[in-house]
């Protein structure tokens, strides 16, 4: 762990764990963690009572990486949507210039 990092407690599940995090990222380190806890404990009240801890990360593992997915895949028809206004913009430019 360097000088600027410490170690922060955060309780997922009513388990507590401790994550070595820099200072400034202690605040966006707990909203995850938060964020977390909620998601593991809709998992946990939408399955099975007897479903287990590894279970419920697992499927909430999978919905942010799904979730991730989808918002990389926004992201980069985006890019091509942009990448085709400025060819058009570039093409204007041409033919609109004497």
């Amino acid at each position: 762990m360097s000088h600027d990092s410490k170690r922060v407690n955060v309780r997922i599940l009513d388990k507590e764990y401790q994550v070595a995090c820099r200072a400034d990222e202690k605040e966006a380190l707990l909203t995850a963690a938060q964020e977390l806890d909620q998601r593991m404990r809709q998992v946990r009240n939408a399955g099975p009572s007897a479903m287990g801890m590894d279970r419920i990360a697992v499927m909430v593992a999978l919905n942010l990486c799904h979730e991730l997915q989808q918002e990389r895949k926004k992201s980069s028809q985006g890019q091509v949507a942009d990448d085709v206004l400025e060819r058009l913009a570039a093409k204007l430019d041409r033919a609109l210039s004497p």
